[in-house]
């Protein structure tokens, strides 16, 4: 584990043995249950360190002076097989995370770690985003909506922003072409009472690409109408009509 021993060490995170041995444990169930399940592309102990755990971890740099995520309700929505979620919960007991993923073999498998790790205010929704979104019981009931990799900025801040309180905020994992990105979701976070609030560089231990975390802000109530129906955002995004 010393790759994610030094990588995190260069985020400014240093690992407990619990912390290690908790990790161990999910990358060994990972690992065992992917030989049947395909949960993810990347197997390799090295690559999971890194572009799972770690990756993951570099969340932890869109706090400010003085902010935590302990006592926050946070929701990760495509989760897959728990990212970024389950590792900031490993490392941040207090955070209160629901995990939100479509794909029933996974909800299977966060359902195994969570019990397996013993993890307690974890809440496992299979579901889509445009679903819960128009849910009164998790309608901007959060500080924080998280995703890694799941939609093009214009699209994924209709899945997200609705989920959030005002007052809380977003945080996209994105990859180098984040800035375009987010150019591109401009209108459409404004529609949705969001705010750019900044873009934060991560520079990963073993990865060459500068991956980047994406924060927005709930400054207003989304309009009643998002998110709208399954596939709808995906299909006609919220990009301004020309002209």
């Amino acid at each position: 584990m010393q790759q994610l021993i030094d990588g995190a060490r260069e985020l400014q995170i240093r690992l407990t043995p619990e912390q290690l041995e908790a990790l161990g444990a999910y990358q060994h169930a990972l690992v065992e249950w992917n030989r049947e399940f395909n949960l993810t592309a990347i197997t390799d102990d090295v690559g999971i360190q890194v572009r799972h755990f770690l990756d993951s971890l570099s969340c932890f740099q869109a706090l400010e002076s003085g902010e935590r995520f302990s006592g926050k309700q946070v929701i990760d929505v495509g989760t897959g097989a728990g990212f970024p979620g389950l590792p900031l919960k490993l490392l941040c007991p207090g955070i209160k995370l629901t995990l939100l993923e479509a794909t029933a073999k996974k909800v299977g498998f966060l359902e195994h770690v969570t019990t397996h790790l013993k993890l307690h205010d974890v809440t496992i929704k299979q579901g889509r985003a445009e679903e819960l979104g128009q849910q009164p019981t998790h309608r901007e009931q959060y500080d924080w909506a998280i995703a890694r990799a799941v939609a093009d900025m214009p699209i994924l801040a209709e899945y997200l922003l609705p989920l959030v309180k005002v007052g809380g905020r977003v945080l996209a994992q994105k990859g180098e072409g984040a800035p375009a990105e987010v150019q591109r979701g401009e209108w459409a976070i404004q529609q949705l009472g969001g705010r750019v609030r900044r873009l934060v560089p991560i520079e990963l231990r073993g990865l060459a690409e500068t991956r980047y975390l994406v924060i927005l802000d709930k400054v207003a109530t989304t309009p009643p109408q998002y998110p709208r129906r399954s596939g709808m955002p995906n299909k006609r995004p919220l990009i301004p009509k020309a002209g």
